[in-house]
Formats: C-alpha cells, structure tokens, sequence
C-alpha cells in the first residue's frame, strides 16, 4: 500500500507530528527519512526491506557499507547519503550526552556500557580512549585508529599527545573483538603495557583497558572476562 492512500492517522509524517518522535516504529522512522518511494514501491515498503536485511537490528543497519544500500531499489545514493548522516548524527548525539551528563566512570561495567552502543555489530576492530579527569569525570572520547578483523595497532604516540593536550589525569582505553571471544590476545597484553609505560612517563595513569564482545567484556584493570546479561 502506498502510503498516501493510508489513512491520514496512519501515515508516518502524520504520526510524527502528532505524536512524535518516539511514538513512530523504526521501519517508520526509517520511511520518514527515506520521503517518498519509487518504481512502484513506496518508502514504507523500502523501509520494511532495510529492516528485513539488518534482521530488525539498528546496529547491523548502522554498520551497513553505504555500496549496500545504495545497491537497494527505492533507496540510491541520495537516501543511503541521508541514512548515513542520520545513523551518525545519533552516535553524536549519545556521545555529547555522556559528556553533558559529566558522567563518572566507576566501574569497569560502565566504561562498557558507554562504549556498547558504538562498538557492537562492527565487522572490524576500533580502539577507543575516554579521557578522564582526576575525579573520573569525562573529559571526552575518540576513535584513535579502525583496523581489520583481526587486529589494531595502538599509536602510542598519537595517543600521548591527545592525552596531554586533553589535560586528563586517567585514560580508559577500549577496543572490540568482532569475533564474540573478549579474551585478550597477546598483542593486546603486549600493546597495552606499553601504552602503561608511556602514560607513566607523562604521569598520566591508564585506568583500564577493556575488551568489547558482543554480550561480554574482558578488564585488564579487573583482570577478568565478564558476561553481561
């Protein structure tokens, strides 16, 4: 069904103004950004697909190449563009807010669950630092390096720098293994002592380095695997 030939209640727009944001479904969010359908197929039906395709997951979605869904009828370049900086205008939004919030990092468990939401579903490793000051409240976030499947190499100096130019007094760092398994390898151990040492230098303490799975967490500071849920 097309949708103008929806009630007017029922039709994505229409619920959005009058009920709002949150009242709408993902697939009618999802229509909402889209605007119109095309060859046939309105922007409910094309949304319902990118729903289908990310097996109803907004992470696996978030993480889908922008080649993957232009290569979609009814969505093209221009929608694909248009999802993408919405997908990451969201990511932005939640990490502005862990700052705003001047949020404190007390645990190994809630380092992970701010990184959760940027870290899962990815099909390649990123390593993250928050910067933290000396009452553990962030000072901010980045990514510091994506790397493939398997691994990331740490720029210590790069992270150094962003360190000292931060004015922090701890750092966390954190990475994802897309394979599921948090354990970290040797690499990890090996990259992660020496990031020690050279924070060390600079009197800046690494607080933690903690591995991402999917539904667990490995803390170099815990020296243990936790599994959450």
């Amino acid at each position: 069904m097309k949708i103008k030939e929806m009630f007017p209640d029922e039709r994505p727009r229409e619920r959005l103004r009058q009920r709002g944001a949150r009242a709408l479904s993902n697939t009618e969010l999802l229509a909402v950004l889209l605007g119109s359908g095309t060859g046939g197929r309105s922007a409910m039906d094309v949304a319902q697909e990118l729903i289908s395709i990310s097996e109803g997951r907004l992470t696996l979605l978030s993480t889908m190449p922008l080649e993957r869904l232009m290569s979609l009828k009814g969505v093209g370049e221009v929608r694909a563009l248009t999802l993408s900086a919405a997908i990451e205008l969201g990511r932005r939004s939640f990490e502005e807010n862990a700052i705003l919030d001047k949020k404190s990092i007390t645990s190994p468990k809630v380092a992970y669950s701010l990184m959760l939401p940027l870290l899962k579903g990815l099909d390649h490793e990123e390593c993250w630092v928050i910067y933290l000051n000396r009452s553990n409240f962030i000072l901010g976030k980045e990514m510091i390096h994506s790397g493939s499947l398997e691994m990331v190499l740490l720029d210590t100096g790069r992270i150094l720098k962003k360190a000292i130019e931060k004015q922090c007094s701890y750092i966390i760092l954190v990475h994802n293994h897309p394979n599921g398994d948090c354990m970290p390898s040797q690499a990890d151990i090996t990259q992660t002592d020496r990031l020690r040492g050279a924070l060390r230098a600079v009197e800046i303490t690494l607080l933690d380095h903690i591995v991402v799975a999917e539904d667990s967490f490995f803390s170099f500071s815990d020296d243990c695997r936790t599994v959450v849920g």
